[in-house]
């Protein structure tokens, strides 16, 4: 081998290799930068007296230079290791988008609490409601990538971004997903007047009074008013949607009889279908909800794929590192899967879930893109 080959194949080692630093910059690991960039302008140094080297000189150099890069490799690893396990060392935010009081705000503080007590640092619920929840997910948007500011995820976090032209931000790329907490089913609920007793019989029902039969909602661009659009499009109806001005109003002309059906948040419909003053005809989970496991769901019902429920999941903003993610991951499962926790969350109609990253990644972007056929098919106006 010519000595001029055995440079330029020394020369394209250490410009390949030196991006590493700039990478290790980025990683805000200052002093193995610094070694490392050290390394590589003396071993490109040495290269340009390549006219007085042999062979076997050349070897040694370039192998003791992987040998240096490989440790430095593992100094970085051991670095990353070290960051995760010093994590967190001081206070942590949850943002909840909602006031206080709501379920979103209860499984925050719920799983703050339990955080707090395995971490030893404060967990601290910061309550930034408005907005049809854009104000408080903006504000984790723009915080810093360092796992000291994350949003307690609810379900319009997939449903607003159909609905308003312009975000200040990008719900797919400027947040890191962590887990799915929980997720609380709704149930189809009808006034004991409607001769339905089951889905079929709504549906037939449905098709023989297009435009009569009626479903109630929080509101236009609510959970609940997409569920019934959602139902509308799956199942080949036509039901008109009466919007009320929040839930309970809505509940309560069900019960009244002034409208004929409700896609219900099953935690507040529990009382009123055991009292008997509605009749339950299914769930919209995929699965079967825990605190009512002998009612079907939609999907088992030949609505396949149907899935509306409510949710809460955890985002900290884009760009926040690997093993912070992990951490915080790990540690909210533990707690997500506590027997205290499942029996409380089961008790309220809602499951837990608990999953990794990918796995909510996942079920964001679905959701996301689902909401989205649904606005566009039954033309729901925006916010």
């Amino acid at each position: 081998m010519k000595k001029r080959f055995l440079f330029s194949v020394l020369y394209s080692f250490v410009s390949l290799v030196s991006f590493v630093p700039s990478l290790c910059i980025s990683m805000k690991k200052r002093l193995l930068s610094s070694v490392l960039l050290s390394s590589v302008s003396s071993v490109s140094s040495v290269s340009w007296l390549y006219v007085g080297m042999n062979k076997r000189f050349l070897s040694s150099v370039l192998l003791s230079f992987v040998s240096f890069v490989s440790f430095v490799s593992a100094l970085l690893a051991i670095s990353g290791a070290a960051h995760a396990q010093s994590y967190p060392n001081r206070a942590v935010r949850l943002i909840v988008p909602f006031a206080a009081g709501g379920s979103t705000d209860i499984i925050a503080r719920t799983v703050g609490q339990k955080l707090n007590e395995m971490w030893n640092q404060p967990v601290v619920i910061e309550n930034r409601p408005g907005g049809s929840t854009v104000i408080g997910t903006e504000i984790v948007a723009r915080a810093a990538p360092d796992g000291y500011t994350m949003l307690v995820t609810p379900a319009p976090f997939t449903i607003v971004p159909s609905l308003m032209a312009k975000l200040p931000y990008d719900p797919a790329k400027d947040f890191e997903p962590i887990t799915l907490i929980n997720t609380t089913p709704l149930v189809v609920v009808v006034h004991p007047g409607v001769p339905a007793k089951s889905i079929k019989e709504l549906i037939a029902l449905a098709k023989s009074r297009p435009g009569t039969l009626n479903f109630g909602s929080s509101g236009s661009g609510g959970s609940n008013h997409l569920a019934g659009e959602l139902f509308n499009t799956m199942a080949g109806v036509k039901m008109v949607h009466i919007p009320y001005k929040g839930n309970a109003p809505a509940l309560t002309d069900l019960v009244g009889g002034h409208v004929d059906l409700l896609f219900n948040g099953l935690t507040s419909a529990m009382p009123l279908i055991k009292s008997g003053k509605l009749r339950a005809l299914a769930v919209t989970s995929i699965a079967r909800a825990g605190s009512l496991p002998d009612m079907p769901t939609l999907d088992e019902l030949g609505l396949k794929g149907f899935q509306a429920v409510a949710w809460n999941g955890l985002n900290a903003p884009a760009r926040t590192p690997r093993d912070v993610v992990n951490r915080v991951n790990a540690d909210v499962l533990k707690v997500v899967r506590s027997p205290e926790l499942v029996e409380r969350l089961r008790a309220e109609g809602s499951d837990p879930v608990g999953n990794t990253p990918e796995q909510y990644s996942a079920f964001l972007r679905d959701e996301i893109e689902k909401w989205a056929r649904v606005i566009k098919f039954t033309n729901v106006k925006g916010l």
